[in-house]
């Protein structure tokens, strides 16, 4: 069973740092993608950074030159560092991948269960 196991949510003051990780899983045949998406309470939830298997990266606007995606291909995994934390970034924090399963045709998307992020002073 393929899954997507996040860590790293935690509580930061405003300015802060933080450093989400999200791993994968399972019988997986190749990963075309990681990233994360972040929700709110009330909000719908949104992206804020992707990274593929080339190397191209996309952020969502309220976060360039602030947050930075890489990975970890020894561990499948891929990290978000977050820096000048607001208090306005949204609250939780969704890991999801674009994984291709063996004997099934074209990628698929998979989500994570999602990770507490709160900045607050």
């Amino acid at each position: 069973q393929v899954q997507l196991v996040e860590s790293g949510g935690a509580l930061v003051q405003p300015g802060g740092s933080l450093k989400l990780s999200c791993a994968a899983s399972g019988s997986i045949r190749r990963i075309n993608a990681m990233g994360w998406y972040r929700q709110a309470p009330g909000k719908e939830r949104e992206l804020v950074a992707t990274l593929t298997t080339s190397g191209s990266t996309n952020y969502a606007d309220s976060v360039k030159g602030r947050f930075t995606i890489s990975r970890d291909n020894a561990k499948n995994t891929v990290l978000l560092q977050m820096n000048s934390l607001k208090p306005e970034d949204p609250a939780v924090s969704y890991c999801h991948a674009q994984l291709e399963l063996p004997f099934k045709r074209g990628p698929r998307p998979y989500w994570g269960q999602g990770t507490q992020v709160t900045v607050s002073s």
